[in-house]
């Protein structure tokens, strides 16, 4: 039906920066919000951002100042640029998209999620 693909991760040096990608494909009609969790071992996974339809983008207040949201509309695509990467960013990030699958009566949305992406930032 719908299947989100993120990439991007790795091991970076605290200081560095990291591109996470996030593809959307499928019977896809609509797209609205995108976006990134993160879940760290033992802690709760978060929200880092998100992006609405119009671009308008909401971030973690860890994340401030240091991360990008983005959005191609036209490859159902989500990107997050990491800089001034800290080890407390260390975690698995988790693309989401909130979609309407072709077809779907009343064009009710539904919550697809990545595979997640290890992001590891040494110190």
């Amino acid at each position: 039906q719908v299947q989100l693909v993120d990439s991007g991760g790795g091991l970076v040096q605290a200081g560095g920066s990291l591109r996470l990608s996030c593809a959307a494909s499928g019977y896809i009609f609509r797209i609205n919000h995108m976006g990134w969790y993160r879940q760290a071992p033992g802690k709760q996974r978060e929200l880092v951002a998100a992006i609405t339809s119009s671009d308008d983008t909401n971030y973690a207040d860890s994340v401030k100042g240091r991360f990008t949201i983005s959005r191609d509309n036209a490859k159902n695509t989500v990107f997050l640029q990491m800089s001034s990467l800290k080890p407390e960013d260390t975690a698995v990030y988790y693309c989401y998209a909130d979609i309407i699958v072709t077809g779907t009566p009343t064009f009710v949305s539904r919550t697809f999620w990545g595979q997640g992406t290890q992001v590891t930032v040494s110190s």
